[in-house]
């Protein structure tokens, strides 16, 4: 009898030079470099905790909420009477046996997770998604994205043109990257499916027993753009094996906050400052 193969050990957390096996990296670790390399590598490399802010609990709330609506079509594959009302009726969740362990972010690098290797830089990239839609017309999958705002302008509708949605694009494009790489057809246009919390109607919201608060629905069609993947990969790689951390980006406020700190403590050190 042949002893077990010993399972290689997988190769995340803290970057280890000597482990041979693709380093796992999350789509929001790859935002992370590309916001910052410097609080990438201090992350990634020197093992550094950064300040967190909890979890936005209503946002997650409307993700689950999408995703039984969106379920319990997929179980009887139909569309969901919004599409159909957008003149989307051709698209219709996405069946597939792994499709549950494509959504859980948390575990992607494990085994039938949403995770592909890139061999050219040995980085296992992955993530958790929201949802897939078959257009059954063309055969061809779209990755979908949950959102949830409250736009604070009363007649303005949700767009993506706000700077700081670039991250939520790189997320899409990241995704049928993904997609594609694990051997599905996919459309070059995902979707977001934003929720917009309405506080301009004059529905009531306090009930007698409940309060119901009410959103207006936006299907937000995006054309991804891939050529930024790949050559962002590789700079992951070279940033991962250096010796000494990047500068940080001039906009990084970690950068600015640290920089801050440095400049005052040599003022204190030369007798410019009090010393408390």
């Amino acid at each position: 009898m042949k002893p077990a193969t010993k399972k290689a050990k997988r190769h995340r957390g803290k970057f280890d030079p000597k482990n041979l096996e693709p380093y796992e990296i999350s789509r929001s670790r790859i935002e992370n470099f590309v916001k910052c390399p410097a609080c990438f590598y201090l992350q990634q490399v020197k093992k550094i905790e950064f300040p967190s802010i909890p979890g936005f609990n209503i946002n997650e709330a409307t993700d689950i909420l999408l995703k039984r609506d969106f379920d319990d079509c997929r179980e009887k594959g139909i569309t969901h009477q919004f599409l159909e009302k957008q003149g989307h009726g051709h698209l219709i969740p996405f069946q597939h046996k792994n499709f549950e362990l494509w959504t859980q972010s948390l575990h992607y690098g494990a085994e039938g997770r949403f995770h592909t290797v890139h061999k050219e830089s040995n980085l296992k990239v992955g993530g958790g998604l929201d949802d897939v839609w078959l257009n059954t017309k063309t055969q061809q999958l779209h990755i979908v994205d949950y959102k949830s705002t409250s736009v604070k302008k009363e007649g303005k509708g949700v767009t993506l043109d706000d700077p700081w949605k670039a991250s939520y694009k790189r997320q899409m494009d990241l995704y049928v990257w993904v997609m594609r790489r694990l051997g599905f057809e996919t459309s070059d246009v995902g979707y977001f499916l934003y929720c917009d919390g309405d506080r301009f109607t004059r529905k009531s919201f306090l009930n007698s027993e409940d309060a119901i608060m009410y959103f207006k629905m936006s299907l937000i069609p995006y054309v991804v753009d891939q050529d930024w993947i790949e050559p962002t990969l590789h700079a992951i790689r070279r940033t991962l094996e250096q010796q000494n951390s990047p500068p940080h980006n001039i906009y990084c406020e970690y950068g600015k906050f640290l920089d801050a700190v440095k400049h005052q403590n040599i003022e204190k050190s030369q007798g410019s400052l009090p010393i408390f």
